[in-house]
């Protein structure tokens, strides 16, 4: 079962781009097309890094706002050199997202990108992740590519690639000099090319019972690994009597009887105590999330 919905970025993620905005005019007076990057580029400090199950989640302050990341063993995380580089806090990071990359309803906003750089002030090189037309030309427009005969070409398993099939991946581009001409033009050092986001693994949901996922549709969330469903849509349509008591709420039906309590991870059932991994908590005004695995018990 897969639940794909399309990458919404927060405001301040999309402060750099104006709704409404006029284009551009040709020599001619006409509006030129002014293409879309396929890639969407973030950069802040790294102040927090925690491990997950299968993730690291990173927490990096972008303009004063806070961005969180999953970095897995399939992410390309680099130096401005284009060597295999680690994250740690305290490192300034340049965070490379397809625009248009499908994602999966979480809270707070995490993203998943395909390219991180580490950037040293004391380095040199520079970095750009996009994707080429058949010219070397980049989807935005910038840059332009002069490839040689010393120009290294390579996928992330480091087997060479042609440069006739650069136009089929994205690329993560590094090199020097650029010229000052419209579009910049470079010589790059070292391409890493990897699949475009509709050749990449679709991203898939967790395993959830007919039952509710007929019931909650897309409205679930991921909090520190675990998916949460909201407790009294799935309760009552299950046929339970829900009982607010200001800070959690009590479920009934028949001799089955829960008390939940957002905060807390202990919670009753009947007359013995249980324990969720993930407290509940309150995600949305007036709307409690509890563990998936809690929501399929209630099937029961």
């Amino acid at each position: 079962m897969k639940k794909i919905v399309p990458l919404a970025l927060s405001a301040f993620l999309l402060g750099t781009m104006t709704a409404g905005a006029e284009q551009p005019l040709n020599k001619e007076g006409a509006e030129q097309v002014v293409k879309e990057a396929a890639f969407a580029k973030f950069s802040g400090e790294i102040t927090e890094v925690k491990q997950l199950e299968t993730s690291k989640l990173y927490t990096v302050e972008v303009d004063g706002n806070m961005f969180y990341f999953h970095v897995t063993d399939k992410t390309l995380v680099f130096d401005q050199q284009g060597n295999e580089a680690e994250l740690k806090v305290g490192d300034t990071t340049s965070i490379y997202i397809y625009a248009d990359q499908p994602m999966i309803l979480i809270y707070p906003p995490q993203y998943s990108p395909a390219v991180v750089i580490v950037e040293k002030e004391d380095a040199a090189g520079s970095v750009k992740v996009a994707q080429f037309d058949d010219n070397g030309l980049s989807d935005d427009g910038d840059l332009k590519l002069n490839l040689n005969e010393k120009s290294v070409i390579v996928n992330t398993k480091g087997e060479k690639v042609d440069a006739k099939d650069l136009k089929k991946y994205s690329a993560a581009v590094f090199y020097g000099p650029t010229t000052r001409s419209i579009p910049a033009q470079t010589s790059p050092e070292k391409i890493v090319v990897f699949p475009k986001l509709d050749d990449a693994e679709e991203v898939e949901t967790p395993e959830i019972a007919p039952e509710i996922q007929a019931i909650i549709g897309g409205d679930y969330k991921e909090v520190d690994g675990k998916i949460m469903v909201p407790l009294r849509l799935v309760a009552e349509e299950l046929g339970f009597k829900v009982t607010s008591t200001g800070k959690g709420a009590i479920l009934s039906k028949g001799a089955l009887s829960y008390t939940v309590t957002r905060g807390e991870k202990a919670y009753g059932h009947n007359r013995a105590l249980h324990y969720f991994e993930v407290a509940p908590v309150l995600l949305e005004e007036n709307k409690t999330y509890v563990e998936l695995s809690f929501a399929q018990d209630l099937l029961q």
